[in-house]
């Protein structure tokens, strides 16, 4: 009998055991860091945030959580073990976000993270940068004739508000997602409306003409002239120009007859043109 009470104690104490075990073993998950992959954010950028953790139960569920301009918003994030990864997607210039992680793991224990927050800061426009850099009037149609655009800045610059005026009167405007890579170019192709995005005068190749260049303030940045306006732009007839009249080299050059090289860098040479105001 003494036997029979002794392994019931014994089955009894190391059941009770087990149970405190578990409960020794079940507990919140620490949460060691969150990070974002970009120290200075503009507002081209997509904000990817690390969190990194640590404890005895693994993350079951992590939500990032974020606010931007007064809006609360949840993104799921996804990941293994004790690394997980979130995206706050890009945000307007100067706006203040704010953000936090809440974890919880298999053990159903939830942990919140402490507010961290960044601002998102473009870069100064250098609208002076830009320049008119290749014109091409002499395609068959409307269709393929093109004004480009070049950069000369170390950062991309929203055309947004850029405006080209034609023979003194609007042509094109940039909208919002126009960008020109650093050093590189925009071409605004298609004359009288004939592309969605095209500028919406005519454009001859062998008439007078004046393209400028403008930025969103109103201020001429450049200025492509042939002939004189006399009585009129486009009233004055000169030769016919079968090729492009590219800046050599790009955005710096004089006025050259060139190869069309539309949405590219320009020809290394070309042929002088007398009828061009330099």
């Amino acid at each position: 009998m003494k036997t029979i009470k002794y392994l019931f104690m014994m089955a009894t104490a190391v059941l009770f055991a087990a149970c405190v075990e578990d409960n020794v073993y079940e507990g919140p998950t620490t949460i060691d860091s969150v990070t974002t992959d970009k120290a200075s954010p503009t507002s081209d950028d997509a904000v990817v945030v690390t969190a990194q953790f640590s404890g005895l139960q693994a993350p079951q569920t992590v939500t990032l959580t974020y606010s931007a301009n007064g809006a609360s918003n949840d993104v799921q994030m996804s990941g293994s073990g004790m690394t997980w990864t979130g995206t706050i997607p890009p945000q307007p210039d100067k706006t203040t976000v704010k953000y936090f992680v809440t974890v919880v793991n298999t053990a159903n224990y939830t942990t919140v993270s402490k507010e961290l927050e960044y601002v998102v800061g473009d870069p100064p426009i250098e609208y002076n940068k830009l320049k008119l850099n290749e014109l091409f009037g002499a395609a068959e149609t409307d269709a393929g004739k093109f004004i480009e655009i070049y950069n000369g800045s170390d950062n991309p610059i929203k055309l947004k508000d850029v405006l080209l005026k034609k023979d003194g009167k609007d042509t094109w405007t940039g909208i919002d997602g126009e960008v020109i890579p650093a050093h590189g170019v925009w071409a605004v192709v298609g004359a009288k409306g004939t592309t969605e995005r095209g500028f919406s005068s005519g454009f001859s190749a062998k008439k007078s003409v004046l393209v400028e260049l403008l930025d969103p303030n109103g201020n001429v940045l450049d200025k492509f002239q042939r002939g004189e306006e006399a009585d009129g732009w486009g009233n004055q007839s000169l030769p016919n120009v079968k090729v492009s009249w590219g800046r050599v080299p790009d955005g710096s050059g004089k006025w050259m007859q060139t190869e069309p090289t539309c949405g590219e860098l320009n020809a290394k040479t070309g042929e002088p043109d007398d009828t061009v105001v330099q």
